[in-house]
């Protein structure tokens, strides 16, 4: 809970189609029972959410302030914000408080596998990469569980900006010293990568403060954006087999 005390909602603005907005109209009704799941297929992905992520994490705290600290008879909790690296890990983001680290979470690169980590972890706000819808292999149920409960979803990308946005969120330094303090604790990226996607953030800065544009997006759209990966993976397959299905 580091960022309590150092971080607040004030520090970010929000832009819908051009005009001021809140983090409630783009999420809306967003309250402290809801959880955030962002989907990383690639290193350092999940620093082109940080926006949202972040601005999201002190909305929450806001929910809880008076009674959150490390007293005795404080409250200690961090939101239901989750990372699905696809495939392998691809970055630390504890120091922008996705923790413990039970809530990074490495998935098998399969449609399938992905939604039922997503669902399992009850997600109520879905946040693709921004890549071209592909087919997919899906169980009924899986999408059904998924649509009866996912009330938002966007895409975004890696490099921090998304083709035809229709959000821009702008962070401040604090916020962007938390996301390379995750990113130097990274101990799955190499220095060489680490430095590229340090230059990267660099074109993202305005007057000193972080903006990122992401898109609102039906999920039927999210649920075929959550990896280029088309092929049933093993698992999947086996559940084919059970079920009889070729």
């Amino acid at each position: 809970m580091h960022t309590i005390d150092t971080l607040s909602y004030a520090d970010f603005n929000f832009v819908i189609d051009g005009h001021r907005a809140t983090l409630e109209d783009i999420l809306p009704g967003f309250n402290e029972n809801d959880r955030i799941g962002v989907v990383v297929l690639q290193p350092g992905g999940g620093m082109g959410a940080s926006g949202l992520l972040m601005s999201a994490l002190t909305r929450f705290y806001d929910f809880h302030r008076p009674r959150l600290g490390d007293e005795p008879g404080k409250l200690r909790i961090y939101p239901e914000f989750f990372v699905f690296h696809i495939g392998t890990r691809h970055m630390n983001h504890s120091w922008m408080d996705v923790w413990p680290p039970h809530k990074e979470v490495v998935v098998e690169d399969d449609p399938e596998q992905i939604l039922e980590a997503i669902n399992d972890r009850g997600i109520t706000r879905l946040l693709v990469e921004d890549i071209k819808p592909s087919s997919a292999t899906f169980l009924r149920e899986t999408t059904s569980s998924a649509k009866h409960r996912i009330v938002s979803a966007l895409a975004y990308s890696a490099t921090g900006r998304v083709d035809k946005a229709d959000v821009r969120i702008t962070s401040c330094p604090v916020a962007e010293g938390y996301v390379m303090d995750s990113l130097n604790r990274s101990e799955e990226l190499s220095a060489e990568v680490k430095e590229q996607l340090r230059q990267g953030r660099k074109p993202l800065l305005v007057d000193g403060r972080v903006t990122e544009t992401y898109r609102r997006i039906e999920l039927s759209d999210a649920l075929l954006m959550l990896t280029q990966s088309t092929v049933p993976g093993p698992t999947t397959r086996n559940y084919m087999d059970i079920l009889g299905i070729s």
